[in-house]
């Protein structure tokens, strides 16, 4: 087989999980995970995700939460801020902390070319069939360039385990809705193909409205690369009114919040599926203002 054609049978093979204590049938336990991954930068590569599941005697089934990292950012540290910030959270989902190679999700042109939903898919599918977890409540949370991977699995993904999304400082890209209609990535970064995000999602939204890297009211990046330029971003508001018609909404747009909550202005469609947290004077560190209630509330909602 051509060199082409080995690469295409590789991406397209089945994705493994390599771990001392991997028993699907059993009980999921604390610890390191491996997906086994084949992309153009690495022919067989073992890509490791860190799982802490909370003291659960009952052996109840729990529901699960994974975090992105931004760029730049890696899984160990992700783990160790999030369990230290959102320790009521932990104490109630098993959490999960997935690395991006090259410490970066690939969107546009970033240090990673590696396909980040099947990876998140692999890991999804896979923690689905332990005993101890809820296969049909998975929630994703991204910051930054984990956010935009957030939403283009939401844009994406048709597997019906994850019904929650959470975007902190990072709303779609013009890459990803270009406008008029969704786009899926594609193997090239291209943003060629109209997609429908799947129904039934619930999304919520963080935004600061003094962000100097992703600006609040949209346009180019001031950092953020794209293929050509830098990389765009459509208005938070505007981003989550989009979510909020993918999911059903037939109304017109807000144009001022539904309601404030301390510093928070909140813009809620559909009785709060689909969620905006405006951070007033805040930037790219605005997911700081949404405490462990309030994530709580947004993941554990019933429907």
């Amino acid at each position: 087989m051509h060199a082409a054609g080995l690469l295409a049978a590789l991406l397209l093979a089945p994705l493994t999980a390599l771990t001392g204590t991997d028993q699907p049938e059993g009980q999921l336990s604390s610890g390191e995970y491996f997906i086994r991954q084949s992309w153009s930068q690495e022919p067989d590569f073992p890509r490791p995700y860190h799982v802490n599941v909370p003291a659960n005697p009952g052996h109840r089934k729990l529901p699960v939460f994974i975090y992105l990292h931004g760029n730049g950012g890696n899984a160990r540290g992700a783990m160790d801020g999030f369990l230290k910030q959102r320790p009521k959270l932990a104490e109630r989902f098993v959490t999960v902390f997935p690395a991006g190679y090259r410490e970066s999700w690939n969107i546009s042109a970033e240090r990673s070319k590696a396909d980040d939903r099947r990876f998140l898919e692999a890991i999804v599918k896979k923690l689905a069939a332990y005993g101890n977890v809820q296969p049909d409540q998975f929630t994703i949370m991204g910051d930054s360039n984990g956010a935009a991977l957030a939403n283009q699995l939401a844009i994406e993904s048709r597997l019906p385990n994850i019904r929650n999304y959470v975007t902190a400082v990072s709303p779609l890209n013009v890459l990803q809705h270009d406008g008029r209609n969704f786009k899926a990535k594609g193997d090239d970064n291209g943003y060629q193909t109209i997609a429908t995000p799947r129904t039934g999602s619930r999304i919520m939204n963080i935004a600061g409205t003094e962000d100097p890297l992703i600006p609040y009211l949209g346009g180019p990046s001031k950092a953020i690369p794209a293929k050509n330029g830098k990389l765009g971003f459509v208005a938070a508001e505007e981003s989550i009114f989009l979510w909020a018609q993918a999911m059903g909404y037939q109304g017109a747009k807000l144009m001022k919040p539904s309601r404030t909550v301390g510093q928070l202005e909140v813009f809620s469609y559909l009785d709060g599926a689909v969620i905006h947290y405006r951070v007033p004077g805040e930037g790219h560190g605005a997911a700081r203002a949404i405490d462990d209630a309030t994530l709580l509330r947004f993941a554990e909602a019933q429907p």
